[in-house]
């Protein structure tokens, strides 16, 4: 059996969690992303990390993450993934009275992905992958402010990705 064979039985051996991942894709991006293959990212990610919970993900334009990013995070500028989670004490949101187990959401920008994925030599898929593990594990606290946080991450990240 190889690493990767045993990295994926392993994350399918863990415990089932009750998990519902609601995809949105902007209209322009339709017919070039698969919902079913994002919302398997999230939920591998969430299986290993033994988590139940709601979330949404959203695939849209530059635009859309650009006006995301000035009104919430005050950064007028585009970027590949924003992730902004309900459960969490830090960032620009207050926890809901009454949220249960809603995640938060993942945002993340096609054209970035596209051109990202072009610079790395590998499918666009890959590229949205990434991009939705990555925001996913922020959603869970996850971070990479230090090398430390950064390796722990990047280690996650890997074993998941490993195992789509």
């Amino acid at each position: 059996m190889s690493d990767s064979q045993n990295v994926e039985t392993g994350l399918q051996d863990r415990i089932e969690v009750e998990t519902e991942v609601e995809v949105q894709i902007a209209p322009a991006y339709g017919g070039a992303v698969r919902a079913e293959e994002l919302r398997q990212a999230v939920e591998m990610v969430l299986r290993r990390e033994e988590r139940p919970g709601e979330m949404t993900l959203v695939v849209t334009d530059e635009q859309g993450i650009r006006e995301l990013n000035h009104d919430f995070l005050g950064q007028d500028e585009v970027t590949d993934v924003l992730a902004f989670a309900t459960q969490e004490e830090r960032g620009p949101f207050v926890p809901a009275p009454g949220a249960g187990n809603y995640l938060g959401d993942v945002i993340v920008c096609y054209p970035r992905a596209a051109e990202q994925a072009l610079e790395q030599g590998h499918p666009v898929e890959a590229e949205l992958a990434l991009l939705t593990v990555h925001g996913t594990l922020h959603l869970l606290g996850y971070d990479h402010a230090t090398e430390e946080e950064r390796e722990a991450m990047w280690a996650v990240q890997d074993e998941v990705l490993g195992a789509l």
